[in-house]
């Protein structure tokens, strides 16, 4: 019998920044319970994009059912909302067929879509006016673009990156639709409860040692073959305006093989890149009351150990509903 068997599962969530170890302890924990694992991360549901992504091998898997990992081709766009249409009903499926359902991850709008009440359907779309803006970002740059966001919603050309091309483009494409700004969505939907009855966990780690990890992870990238990856996908004709190619490792090594930087400068761009996300996504997360951190420097058995206690506190608490 699974270690985790009850009448009432609940969905375990286990987030946290890049390179913080969620992928052993995932795979550990899903063989302990049986359960299966939702993959939510923005740049693994790519096809063609394994190393960069950091997805997990075949032999890592080690026979643990994966999902919405290479769904969708590097020449497509791929949002939240997308995510959510997708993912829910196989989260779903894995609970109806009594598993335990494991959302993994280190992108927090997605594990947000999946686990909490989040619409997507308020603000209007508009293609025509979309490709107007595109094509005055090719004209004019993304800088005077993104002054005119300023101009037009301070707050949020302040949560947006200068550099964020998608969600620049989307901001003005609501303010000049509906003349109201962006809302920040994150703050309207934490506050209510999850869809699914969820346990969160994220690995902590002291800062030093996590950017450690993160160097320490790009030089094996580089190691088993990224630049090739990259090279690759430039073959394919993927290139710098595709979202999928705005990954991290993505873009600073496509711009090395356009010539933009030498493969030195392209590196360390990639560890510094991938260390100041690590850090948004550490606030992320810490603002988020219902995630437990986990010491990442604790042996992965300990911490599933402790995650199977939370889920036998959960069963008992269920069991006197």
């Amino acid at each position: 019998m699974d270690a985790y068997s009850n009448r009432k599962k609940p969905v375990v969530a286990l987030v946290g920044p890049t390179a913080s170890g969620k992928t052993a302890l995932s795979i550990a924990l899903a063989k302990a319970t049986g359960g299966e694992i939702v993959c939510a991360d923005s740049m693994q549901i790519y096809q063609d994009m394994n190393i960069g992504s950091a997805k997990p091998t075949p032999e890592e898997m080690a026979g643990v059912p994966h999902h919405m990992l290479s769904v969708v081709s590097p020449f497509q766009s791929f949002s939240a909302a997308a995510y959510q249409e997708m993912g829910r009903p196989i989260l779903e499926d894995i609970a109806a067929r009594g598993k335990l359902p494991l959302v993994v991850g280190g992108t927090g709008l997605f594990i947000d879509a999946i686990l909490r009440p989040m619409t997507f359907g308020d603000a209007p779309a508009d293609p025509a006016l979309r490709a107007k803006l595109e094509a005055e970002i090719e004209q004019e740059g993304i800088a005077a673009v993104y002054k005119r966001l300023i101009r037009l919603d301070p707050a949020s050309a302040e949560r947006i990156h200068q550099n964020d091309r998608k969600r620049i483009v989307r901001a003005l494409e609501v303010i000049l639709l509906t003349g109201k700004p962006l809302p920040p969505s994150r703050k309207l939907y934490l506050r209510k409860p999850m869809v699914y009855n969820t346990i969160m966990f994220a690995l902590d780690w002291p800062r030093e040692c996590l950017y450690q990890r993160i160097d320490q992870r790009v030089d094996q990238m580089l190691k088993v073959g990224l630049l090739e990856e990259v090279s690759h996908l430039k073959k394919m004709g993927c290139n710098s305006q595709m979202q999928s190619m705005q990954g991290l490792g993505y873009k600073e090594l496509l711009g090395y093989l356009d010539g933009a930087c030498s493969l030195e400068e392209a590196v360390a761009q990639i560890k510094q890149d991938s260390r100041r996300y690590a850090k948004r996504q550490i606030t992320w997360f810490k603002a988020d009351p219902l995630v437990q951190w986990l010491p990442g420097q604790q042996p992965v058995s300990s911490m599933v150990d402790t995650v199977l206690a939370a889920l036998k506190a959960y069963e008992f608490d269920s069991s006197n509903d």
